[in-house]
C-alpha cells in the first residue's frame, strides 16, 4: 500500500466511484465529511457501452458539482470479479484519471460490496456457464473468493448461514447446492456502494499502488479459454 498526495487534501473531500464489473455499471461522486458521506450524484451506465460512456459520465458528474478531476481526494473502483472487458475498461479509465494528478485509488471487491449492503459476510454473483463468483468467510479482508459451479459449491465448508445475492441465476444455483442457506436478495452493487466500502481505507490513506493494481477476475478471459482447443489443433497439424 502507498499513500497518495491527491490535490484535494484540504476542504473538498470529493471521492469518485467507478463500477463497471456487472451487466450494467455506474459512476458516482460523493463528499466525505468526517465519518459521514454525502452522495452528490450517480449515473448508471448501460452494459457493453463502458468504453464509450464512462469518461463522459465522470465529466458530467464533476461539472454538475462544479469540480475538476484534480480536485478529487480519491477514487474508489470495483476491481472485480465480473466481466473481463468491463473490469479492464474500468481500471484503465481510473488509472488514466488518477496518474496525471497523483490521485489516490482504493480498489474493492464487488462481492465485498454486495455483502456489506446486505450485512453479511458472504455473497454470490452470476458468473454465467452455470457458475457463480462466491465470497465466503475466510482469511483476508475480502474473505475467500472463488469461481464455483454446483459441484464446487458442495465441497465448500463450512457452508455460510446467509449469503447476499442480486440476480436470479446465482440464487437458483445456491438454492440447489446449499438448500438450507438463507439468501439475502438485494439490488446490484453500485459505484456509491463502492465508495461507502472504501471510505475507511480512504480516510486511513491506505491506497493501492497503481503500478500493481490489476483486475480481480477469478477466471481467464473467453478468448484464452476457447482459444486453447484451436492452439492444440494447430500444434497437432
Amino acid at each position: 500500500m502507498t499513500e497518495g498526495t491527491g490535490a484535494a487534501e484540504g476542504a473538498a473531500r470529493l471521492v469518485l466511484g467507478v463500477d463497471t464489473c456487472g451487466p450494467s455499471g455506474s459512476v458516482a461522486l460523493a463528499r466525505l465529511d468526517g465519518e459521514s458521506m454525502e452522495l452528490l450524484g450517480q449515473i448508471e451506465l448501460a452494459g457493453k457501452t463502458y468504453s464509450a460512456t464512462l469518461v463522459t459520465a465522470v465529466g458530467a458528474l464533476l461539472s454538475k458539482a462544479g469540480a475538476k478531476v484534480g480536485q478529487l481526494w480519491a477514487i474508489a473502483v470495483t476491481s472485480g470479479p465480473g466481466s473481463f472487458t468491463g473490469v479492464r475498461v474500468g481500471l484503465g479509465a481510473v488509472k488514466g484519471l488518477a496518474e496525471p494528478g497523483a490521485i489516490p485509488v482504493v480498489a474493492v471487491s464487488r462481492l465485498a460490496v454486495l455483502a456489506r449492503k446486505a450485512g453479511t459476510e458472504s455473497a454470490a454473483l452470476d458468473a454465467h456457464r452455470h457458475e457463480v463468483f462466491v465470497r465466503v468467510a475466510g482469511e483476508g479482508a475480502n474473505g475467500r473468493e472463488v469461481l464455483a459451479g454446483r459441484a464446487e459449491l458442495e465441497t465448500i465448508t463450512p457452508v455460510p448461514e446467509r449469503v447476499a445475492t442480486c440476480d436470479d441465476a446465482a440464487e437458483k444455483l445456491l438454492q440447489a447446492a446449499w438448500p438450507h442457506v438463507e439468501l439475502a436478495r438485494g439490488f446490484a452493487p453500485q459505484a456509491s456502494d463502492a465508495i461507502e466500502l472504501a471510505a475507511a481505507k480512504i480516510r486511513a490513506k491506505e491506497f493501492a499502488d497503481l503500478a500493481l493494481l490489476d483486475g480481480h477476475y477469478l477466471r481467464r478471459p473467453d478468448a484464452e479459454i476457447f482459444g486453447e482447443p484451436l492452439h492444440a489443433m494447430a500444434r497437432r497439424a
